[in-house]
């Protein structure tokens, strides 16, 4: 006999309580291989676990996802654990992640490499955001394990160095989930409640990958960008590089190099300061006993007698100028008179009066006009005789003209 039909809501409804009571599938953890990996708006991840022959949709909650440690990225393979959830509307059931872990040390690389490209993307690896390490500081604050080598190590260098610096040593955990966490924590911490502090060196001592890994985590890289106060960072051996280096604005191959790096030598200093003060002292003296050469060369009676000198030489030449202006100037007045005799004597030549003075008259009709040709002139016409000495009024009586 057939089974009474369901809906697929109640078919669904049933296979979520059969899943969610089965203790196995309660908490099981899942080896794979990340594919499809989408970062959603609201903070949630989505992806696949992959193997050779199946797959499995898996779904990170944001409250997880900031407990991550790792970036997650496609290809990584992970160990997710967490519950089997199916999700009645769409009849898909997924992985409930609850923690993961990463397998191998190629897929910390791989997510090593993933963060750098994302941080290295908005700016905060720039040289233009790196901030100076002050070169004389008063304080400095550093961020590491209090009981490990690294701590030991950069108080003794800062000390033999420097004993003027006050050191004020920020114990976190350097290693493991929770570091990362703290280490973040203590760099915002100093920024916010110890602003007097001028440098913070922020490392550990060496170790394998995973034990430095908490200086690659993106909390610590973000602190490190947000602090106004210069971070040295100062992780592992030469060798070893961690995202904090990228991020802090300097980096120091090791502990013992950033404790160097943060605080001038005193002693060389003092030895700095004495060559400066031989060395002006040298100079002070030997700039005053050449002075003392010049005074002593000095005298004002030869200097009077210079002086004396040169105002005579200087009459001299004020004098020659004068003269030879002088000579200049009559020069140019003569050869203006010779110009005047000239135009006087070409105006007189062309003087009416005198051309009258030689027996010559001008006639005009009586209305004063010149008369330049016999052609103006009819018998019985009136005109004027201008003399060089008066006029006279005649009648022509007969015209000849020349033949």
């Amino acid at each position: 006999m057939a089974i009474k039909p369901v809906k697929v809501s109640q078919l669904n409804g049933y296979i979520k309580r059969i899943l969610q009571t089965d203790p196995l599938l309660g908490n099981v953890s899942v080896v794979g291989e990340v594919s499809n990996l989408k970062f959603h708006g609201s903070g949630h991840v989505y992806f696949s676990m992959k193997d050779e022959n199946s797959k499995l949709n898996c779904f990170l909650p944001s409250e997880r996802v900031r407990d991550l440690r790792y970036q997650l990225s496609e290809g990584m393979e992970i160990t997710a654990s967490g519950y089997i959830y199916l999700y009645e509307r769409g009849g898909s059931y997924s992985l409930n992640i609850r923690d993961i872990e990463v397998a191998g040390l190629g897929n910390l690389s791989l997510a090593f490499e993933e963060l750098k490209k994302k941080l290295e993307a908005e700016g905060l690896f720039d040289q233009a955001h790196k901030k100076d390490i002050p070169f004389f500081p008063e304080k400095i604050a550093v961020v590491t394990s209090e009981t490990g080598a690294a701590i030991r190590d950069i108080l003794k260098i800062i000390k033999s160095k420097n004993d003027h610096v006050d050191v004020l040593i920020c114990p976190v955990l350097v290693q493991g989930p929770a570091a990362a966490g703290e280490i973040a924590e203590a760099i915002t911490r100093i920024n916010e409640e110890l602003p007097e502090v001028d440098t913070i060196i922020a490392g550990r001592g060496g170790g394998a990958m995973e034990d430095l890994w908490a200086f690659n985590e993106e909390i610590v890289a973000r602190s490190i960008f947000a602090s106004r106060i210069p971070v040295i960072s100062a992780v592992g051996h030469e060798t070893d590089f961690t995202i904090s280096d990228f991020v802090a604005d300097r980096r120091a191959e090791t502990p013992t190099a950033a404790a160097h790096m943060a605080v001038p030598d005193i002693r060389e200093l003092k030895a700095y300061v004495s060559d400066l003060r031989d060395t002006l002292r040298l100079s002070w003296e030997s700039c005053l006993r050449y002075k003392q050469t010049q005074l002593a060369a000095l005298d004002f009676a030869a200097f009077r007698r210079d002086l004396e000198s040169r105002i005579v030489m200087e009459q001299m030449r004020i004098d020659n100028m004068k003269a030879e202006n002088l000579h200049q100037i009559k020069a140019l007045i003569d050869e203006h008179e010779q110009k005047m005799d000239l135009l006087k004597a070409s105006i007189q030549s062309l003087d009416p009066m005198a051309i009258m003075s030689r027996g010559y008259a001008a006639v005009t009709d009586r209305k004063g006009a010149l008369i330049g040709s016999i052609g103006q002139l009819v018998p019985e016409d009136n005109v004027t005789l201008v003399l060089k000495d008066g006029q006279a009024d005649c009648t022509v009586n007969q015209v000849r003209r020349d033949s």
